[in-house]
């Protein structure tokens, strides 16, 4: 489910060796290499970190939105995008197959404990890439990895996104498995162990959910992360150049969208983000990646703003 919003990055050219994150709580740094203090030097870079919107930004898009949802999607047309939705991306890696697989080099600067547990030194560990696509994720660790104990699975409720993962050269059934599985589902995969895993990474995942489904997704991430065990997520935001692009008839309810190739997709708020996950995890990062994204030779400005964060497993406590 993921290989969509990496396409959409990439048609921004979206290229960086450093973290540009900003962490919504107060006492959090503010970090990224390319602040823009000066708006007359908007076309010397390709890209602008932490870029706030004033007062009259916030407002058309504010307006975008309320044009968008005074003239939704009938209901009646909306329920083959949220009965079928595996079918629109099997129909998505059908026609694509691979060839918008992406090399997420921002891995390791947004989410070095990936890396970390490729090291050959650090014993047995297990990762769930949800949401995998074209195995975004999977691939770039298996390339480095150096850890002989290290294992990875790999999921997509598309089944032709399986088939991709599985045709490529660099599957290693010695350390990774990939297989058909929804993360909405009433129960884990058969292959996975309640409390197993370390690491479980989401990223574009949620968003294409139903805002209905989120809490069982939540519970099944909970049910297979061991205690201490840690999610590494990374989303659309709210008013994220993507939403305000959508046209009228698109919206299926409040911030939640179909695609034209019938893929759905939501843009979450960090407020959300805690409500969704507080409940049953530490949220060590919950944090706002706002970025300009500068056309300079067509003289455009696109304003990306991805939600990213880290969230703790919280132990349960021992009984008396």
């Amino acid at each position: 489910m993921s290989l969509q919003p990496d396409q959409d990055t990439d048609r921004s050219k979206l290229k960086k060796d450093w973290s540009s994150v900003r962490d919504i709580r107060e006492d959090s740094p503010t970090f990224g290499t390319r602040i823009l203090e000066n708006k007359e030097h908007v076309w010397n870079h390709n890209a602008w970190d932490n870029v706030e919107w004033d007062e009259e930004q916030e407002r058309c898009a504010r307006e975008k939105v309320l044009k968008q949802s005074n003239k939704p999607m009938p209901l009646e047309e909306q329920q083959k995008y949220h009965q079928d939705a595996s079918k629109y991306w099997n129909t998505f890696y059908l026609h694509n197959e691979n060839k918008f697989f992406k090399d997420r080099q921002w891995l390791k600067i947004e989410f070095p404990e990936l890396h970390n547990i490729t090291e050959s030194d650090v014993g047995p560990k297990r990762i769930f890439e949800i949401g995998c696509g074209a195995g975004n994720t999977m691939f770039p660790l298996l390339s480095v990895n150096q850890n002989p104990e290290l294992f990875i699975y790999a999921c997509d409720f598309a089944l032709n996104a399986v088939e991709v993962v599985k045709n490529n050269p660099a599957y290693n059934p010695q350390h990774s498995s990939v297989f058909v599985w929804d993360l909405t589902s009433t129960s884990i995969p058969e292959n996975i162990k309640p409390g197993s895993l370390d690491i479980v990474v989401l990223i574009f995942v949620m968003s294409a959910i139903h805002p209905q489904c989120w809490g069982q997704a939540v519970e099944n991430v909970y049910k297979m992360l061991k205690p201490g065990g840690l999610v590494l997520f990374r989303d659309y935001g709210r008013y994220d150049m993507v939403q305000l692009r959508f046209k009228e008839g698109r919206m299926l309810s409040d911030n939640f969208y179909v695609r034209g190739d019938g893929t759905r997709v939501y843009f979450f708020t960090s407020d959300e983000i805690q409500t969704i996950w507080g409940t049953k995890f530490t949220l060590e990062q919950n944090a706002v990646d706002r970025r300009l994204i500068v056309n300079r030779h067509r003289r455009l400005q696109m304003y990306r703003i991805w939600l990213q964060g880290k969230f703790r497993k919280i132990e349960e406590p021992n009984p008396l």
